[in-house]
């Protein structure tokens, strides 16, 4: 944002909002674009062969793990399959790269 507020010549003192400056430039939200790069390793985890340590690692699951008392932690499975969910992609796009490119593209303002 430091960057953007320089870009329009504007300060923090100015008291311009965040979403303001961001339209003016033409930038995508921060959230969106987050998710899009979540889900751009999604595909690279689920392009490569079962046996790959990325794909081993990532996606293996202990059980029989005991948990904290507390608010379970937001695992990175749990976050990718809101995602694909909140944009209604399928599971099984990243196969298909080009459809999958067009699903989870976010476009600049």
């Amino acid at each position: 944002m430091q960057m953007l507020r320089w870009f329009c010549g504007h300060t923090r003192r100015d008291r311009v909002r965040n979403e303001a400056i961001r339209e003016r430039v033409g930038v995508a939200p921060i959230e969106e674009k987050l998710i899009q790069h979540r889900l751009r390793w999604f595909e690279h985890v689920q392009r490569r062969p079962p046996e790959a340590p990325v794909r081993s690692g990532v996606l293996k699951h202990v059980d029989k793990v005991k948990r904290g008392r507390d608010r379970p932690k937001l695992t990175w499975d749990e976050s990718v399959k809101r995602d694909l969910k909140d944009w209604d992609i399928s599971e099984e796009l990243p196969f298909y790269r080009s459809a999958w490119r067009l699903a989870i593209n976010v476009p600049e303002p």
